[in-house]
């Protein structure tokens, strides 16, 4: 399975690289080339695309702001110079972030991320592409940071903050349990205690009303008891 791509790029050593790379790359095939996103929108009315390698400077129209006016996107690489813009890029769903001068490595760890997307999405009982994501971002310290969910071992309100426990360190967001909730997974995630949000896979053992993580016992509230075993039950 080849990806057709098309390659959206203002500096002309930038866009050389790119070509190599993708020539260089037998799971892509290039579809054109583009020096600005009024070409490139040209480009995908005159023909689809799988797969676009998007700078985000741009003249005239950011690439950022370019991917808002597609109706049906397809795929997209963000490349750039200023590694500020990957937060925008991943809450945009893109498949991945190059910051530039990135090596060819780096270049096809990003087009496998892409050709596994695809042929999700068209393997039977599979998610789709836009389902696939595996982090959530939170806003902590004048920051925001793309955690996944794997790091996250379990979520305590405090007050009106959320302090989100990791793997080596603490984030403490202004968040709600719903709001963040919202952005989890169900099936990973599980309410234990009006205050309490765990991961399902760290729990270490169940015992009356408490659980443990790590070396850690969090409460089970009594009106989360009856939920709480239904769906460990399901998971455990």
């Amino acid at each position: 399975m080849k990806l057709r791509c098309l390659i959206v790029e203002d500096e002309p050593p930038a866009m050389e690289i790119m070509q190599t790379y993708v020539h260089d790359c037998p799971q892509l095939e290039l579809a054109g080339c583009c020096a600005d996103a009024f070409a490139a929108s040209e480009a995908l009315q005159q023909e689809p695309v799988d797969l676009i390698f998007l700078d985000i400077n741009l003249p005239r129209l950011s690439g950022l702001s370019f991917l808002k006016t597609l109706n049906r996107p397809p795929l997209v690489i963000f490349t750039t110079a200023y590694p500020e813009y990957a937060v925008e890029g991943f809450e945009a769903d893109a498949v991945d972030y190059l910051v530039k001068p990135f090596s060819f490595d780096r270049f096809l760890k990003a087009v496998n991320k892409a050709a596994e997307k695809v042929r999700a999405s068209q393997t039977p009982g599979k998610p789709a592409p836009e389902t696939t994501r595996n982090f959530v971002l939170l806003r902590a310290d004048k920051k925001t940071y793309r955690v996944n969910y794997s790091e996250i071992l379990y979520i305590e309100a405090i007050g009106d903050y959320l302090k989100v426990f990791l793997n080596g360190k603490n984030l403490v967001i202004h968040e709600t349990i719903k709001g963040l909730l919202d952005q989890l997974p169900p099936e990973l995630f599980l309410r234990v205690h009006k205050s309490y949000v765990v991961a399902i896979d760290r729990i270490n053992f169940i015992e009356g009303n408490q659980l443990q993580i790590g070396n850690i016992f969090i409460p089970i509230g009594r009106s989360f008891k009856e939920e709480v075993d239904k769906s460990l039950n399901r998971a455990l």
